[in-house]
């Protein structure tokens, strides 16, 4: 007779077999299949040598992508997320001021984490699909002296892309630090860590580099880290203390590498070999790609009758699309209806834009002109099908 209480998972008897569907929310976008068989390699130590040479090509990639020189450089083992509590866990401090533009749920997001550990958070509000001016961040930082602040470059719940040309040299002219989200623009517009002037810049795996979740390239500048590595207190986070990590990445300069967290080992492949496609492609060309392909959609849908949330067509972020929800449709039933008929995923509103947009999401391998047909024909479909209310 077994001393076991808890019997043999039903559903485990079986294999899970994962459906084929057109990734075309805002992320996770499809996974190509080389990135799929990269990961796929057998699995070695997180501390062998082959390792470390993964993590040094990964870096170099990572430079390339974000345009920038900085030495602590690396990819954080978690999703966006965490990319973003590594940022402002090791640069805050209880007491410290921060000051975020509030253009969508990131924002939300990044004052939520810093008010958990004591910061005192500022905001500035940008009109719903809109951005916030150089002159009104310029009048903020003289206000409030704030030692870091937050802007989302590619804001995906709302489909804004934030400019960010002169804020970097605003905040350094206040003796305050740039972090910048580019989660969902990273390699789907222009982006320039070094030149303008960018102190923490950080993405995620998912989106355009068609990588699985759970991985987050991240940099810091010199000055940053001048600000880092000389606080009073610990990290409250051991995991994402940024004095292991850039040990357990080889970017301290120290002879030896010390164990910190198991790395993701099949994730790292799979990362290297993402950052490889994007470097083949070169960077400009897939700024250039993503912009023509977000273009044509944007016209396929006003063809269409449809309106887009974020006005200003330079605003508008060429990965993540925010479409204005149909006048007297029920923007669950156009999703569902899309995903069941169509196979094709595409999304609702985030935080702010919850209830008044559809969300589509032509990142990587997915921005083409094949893909916008796809749910250009499958919006057609839905508003023919779908249920409009008279009133």
């Amino acid at each position: 007779m077994s001393s076991l209480s808890v019997p043999r998972p039903a559903g485990l008897d079986r294999p899970f077999v994962a459906p084929r569907r057109h990734m075309f929310g805002p992320g996770p976008s499809n996974v190509p299949p080389r990135v799929l068989e990269a990961g796929s390699n057998p699995v070695i130590g997180h501390m062998h040598p082959e390792m470390f040479e993964i993590m040094s090509d990964i870096k170099s990639g990572i430079r390339y992508a974000f345009q920038t020189h900085n030495h602590v450089t690396l990819a954080v083992s978690g999703s966006g997320h965490a990319a973003m509590e590594c940022a402002l866990l090791n640069t805050l401090e209880p007491g410290d001021a921060l000051l975020v533009v509030a253009n969508g749920i990131w924002g939300e997001r990044a004052a939520d984490i810093a008010e958990r550990i004591g910061a005192k958070v500022h905001t500035i509000a940008a009109p719903p699909g809109g951005c916030v001016t150089n002159d009104e961040i310029n009048k903020a930082l003289s206000k409030l002296r704030p030692v870091l602040m937050f802007v989302a470059h590619g804001e995906s719940s709302t489909g804004v892309l934030h400019p960010l040309d002169g804020i970097g040299d605003l905040c350094h002219k206040y003796g305050c630090l740039l972090l910048v989200d580019a989660v969902a623009s990273m390699g789907g517009a222009p982006l320039y860590m070094d030149k303008q002037g960018i102190d923490i810049l950080y993405t995620g795996s998912q989106k355009v580099l068609n990588s699985p979740p759970g991985t987050a390239p991240i940099s810091f500048s010199p000055r940053a880290c001048q600000k880092v590595f000389n606080r009073k207190t610990k990290p409250v986070s051991f995991f994402l203390d940024l004095t292991w990590l850039a040990n357990y990445w080889g970017c301290d300069d120290k002879p030896t590498r010390i164990y910190h967290h198991t790395g993701p080992v099949s994730a790292f492949y799979s990362l290297r070999e993402s950052l490889r496609m994007l470097a083949e492609e070169g960077l400009e060309s897939s700024w250039e790609r993503h912009r023509m392909v977000a273009e044509y959609f944007h016209t396929g849908l006003e063809n269409m009758g449809l309106k887009l949330f974020v006005k200003d067509k330079n605003a508008r972020l060429p990965t993540v699309t925010t479409i204005l929800a149909p006048p007297g449709y029920d923007w669950k039933e156009i999703t569902s209806f899309i995903m069941k008929t169509h196979n094709l995923e595409v999304s609702g509103g985030l935080g702010p834009s919850v209830g008044l947009v559809l969300r589509v999401g032509l990142m990587g391998c997915n921005s083409s002109r094949e893909s916008v047909d796809m749910v250009l024909n499958a919006l057609k479909d839905a508003l023919k099908h779908c249920h409009k209310s008279k009133v």
